[in-house]
């Protein structure tokens, strides 16, 4: 029996994928599906089911953005490529990570005592996944050929390839771990680099988006860039006092 996950739509032709504690999203192209992100291992029959709950075919999903190579985002990766067939996106810093030829760098856990606490329990968590093979590497500027054009915005930090994806047409941020809505924008689990990571959430805070959607926690559906410029743009506090 295929697991299944919790979908909810969050606009018009976007779909959110909660699959345990991290997010994949459906975008719908015309005939075409893509996938930002696939969960750790084994959620492969969970997506899928999401798809066909749209009515489609698995072989509809076309692309799979993959937003960095942490095993939460690309855990179902390879068997979703086995699936369908889909072509695969991932900056090219974190390509070699996912194709299995080195291993992740480490993290940091970041100054806030929630997500210090999520950062413990996962680190104990070392699923065993799967190495897929990358397409298309991308970087900073590149637009995919995604839904009538997806925004590359590198957002080092978190991870040295991680990206978000700017969906200008529709106002929309795909923010993956740059940071969480866990009872309010916080930072990320943990950094690569916590430097890069308030400087990545600086250039974020400065783009214009109505919605932004998060590898953890609920999207927002109004105001988001404000509420980012609020939190982010000036000046990015290291206390535990957290802005919901």
């Amino acid at each position: 029996m295929r697991r299944q996950a919790k979908v909810s739509r969050v606009a018009a032709g976007l779909h959110r994928l909660d699959l345990g504690g991290v997010n994949a999203y459906l975008i719908e192209d015309g005939r075409e599906l893509a996938l930002i992100d696939t969960g750790f291992p084994g959620q492969t029959g969970a997506i899928l089911s999401a798809v066909e709950g749209l009515g489609r075919r698995p072989t509809d999903l076309r692309h799979i953005v993959l937003t960095h190579a942490h095993p939460d985002h690309v855990g179902s990766a390879a068997a979703l490529v086995t699936a369908t067939g889909a072509r695969t996106y991932m900056h090219r810093l974190d390509v070699p990570i996912a194709e299995g030829r080195i291993e992740n760098r480490p993290l940091e856990p970041a100054p806030d005592p929630l997500m210090r606490g999520l950062f413990v329990l996962l680190s104990l968590s070392k699923p065993d996944v799967d190495p897929v093979r990358i397409d298309a590497p991308v970087g900073d500027g590149d637009v995919l050929p995604i839904a009538g054009g997806l925004s590359v915005v590198h957002a080092p930090g978190h991870c040295a390839g991680q990206v978000a994806l700017h969906w200008r047409s529709r106002g929309v941020l795909f923010v993956a771990d740059a940071c969480a809505n866990l009872l309010g924008l916080r930072h990320p689990l943990g950094y690569e680099d916590r430097t890069q990571g308030l400087a990545s959430l600086r250039r974020l805070a400065e783009l214009d988006f109505a919605t932004a959607c998060f590898g953890h926690g609920r999207p927002l559906v109004a105001n988001a860039d404000e509420r980012f410029r609020h939190r982010w743009r000036n000046g990015i506090p290291t206390s535990t006092k957290v802005t919901s």
